[in-house]
């Protein structure tokens, strides 16, 4: 019978993961704040237990913090609002300035086009292609309207207030009654196992990411210096996405270099001076993702890369921007419960 068992349990498990995808993806818009909410609640929840050590209500204390957090997300929000405002005004300035200083290299491409269709004309004289390339569409593409920008900036508020409620429940239901609803199913010791677990988790992702911050603020505000000493304009702004966008691995710092390229392009004359900004950037992210962190982190993100790429890449397609952001932090979840569990495996087999 246990042989039978185990035969079937792969293809169960394969069964329930892609089930789990299917409802992830169909109920996206409920789960996506629960799942920023956990991710608050995991950041804070060490300063929420540590403060009940010293006898202070879990609701008091996360209703500090929480407001604290709002506050400084609205800081950030009024420093970037202005400049990031200005930037999306001057857009179509922007866009033909670029494709002024890009249509050179625009008409040598399409002169090794028409080469290489022409040689393969002379390859295959039976082909009835033409030799001529269609001309480029106009570009139709719908300017944002102030309706849209209002409806948008609504729609952010609801959601992130949402996840402070999310996240206020949490915090302040701790993580013992977290651990007694899902014991409820199976009894005390189901009940210590999951609040091991939660707890495991709550510490690991809370250090990891409490460090991360710390290093984001200051990787953000060197990048804010580096792009003022090049002259290029709003560096706080420019400081301000870099920082956040480094909490998404590999993909944020390859945004944030394509868009100090595009500034570049419309700052400055020559291509230079826009080579050597990005290029030192790319420097500066290397250092801090090659040494920075793994001082500061140790061995609390070993994971292999191309698992973080496949994370990020999934959550994208399941919640857009939010399953980018909480890639990272269910990888390392998973692996800290898995240690975990196995952990207590290996200490009740040699105890037998």
């Amino acid at each position: 019978m246990a042989p039978l068992r185990r035969s079937w349990s792969r293809p169960l498990w394969i069964i329930a993961i892609c089930c789990l995808l299917v409802v992830a993806r169909l109920g996206r818009e409920a789960f996506i704040p629960l799942g920023l909410a956990l991710l608050v609640a995991f950041v804070l929840s060490g300063v929420v237990e540590t403060l009940k050590k010293i006898h202070v209500p879990r609701t008091l204390s996360a209703a500090l913090l929480l407001l604290l957090f709002a506050g400084g997300v609205a800081a950030t929000i009024e420093t970037v609002a202005t400049p990031a405002q200005q930037w999306l005004q001057n857009s179509p300035r922007i866009l033909r300035t670029i494709d002024h200083k890009v249509r050179p290299a625009q008409s040598m491409l399409r002169r090794l086009e028409d080469l290489a269709k022409r040689a393969s004309a002379i390859a295959n004289p039976g082909n009835p292609e033409a030799a001529g390339a269609p001309p480029p569409p106009a570009n139709n593409a719908p300017m944002i309207r102030p309706i849209d920008v209002f409806a948008m900036t609504g729609e952010a508020a609801l959601g992130i207030v949402t996840v402070l409620a999310f996240a206020f429940l949490l915090l302040s239901a701790g993580p013992p009654t977290l651990a007694r609803l899902s014991g409820a199913l199976g009894g005390e010791t189901r009940t210590a196992r999951v609040l091991e677990v939660i707890d495991a988790m709550r510490r690991e992702v809370g250090r990891y990411y409490g460090t991360l911050l710390l290093i984001n603020m200051c990787f953000g505000a060197v990048t804010g210096t580096l792009v003022w000493l090049f002259g290029l304009p709003n560096p706080v702004l420019w400081g301000v996405m870099a920082g956040i966008l480094n909490f998404v691995p590999y993909l944020g710092p390859a945004v944030t270099c394509g868009v100090l390229l595009v500034v570049g392009l419309v700052t400055f004359d020559g291509i230079t001076h826009t080579l050597l900004a990005a290029a030192s950037y790319v420097a500066l992210a290397t250092i801090e993702g090659h040494i920075i962190e793994p001082i500061f982190l140790g061995k609390r993100l070993d994971l292999n890369p191309i698992l973080v790429l496949l994370a990020v890449w999934v959550g994208g397609w399941l919640w857009g921007v939010a399953g980018v952001v909480l890639a990272l932090p269910t990888l390392l979840s998973l692996k800290v419960a898995t240690h975990t569990a196995a952990t207590r495996r290996a200490q009740a087999l040699s105890q037998i």
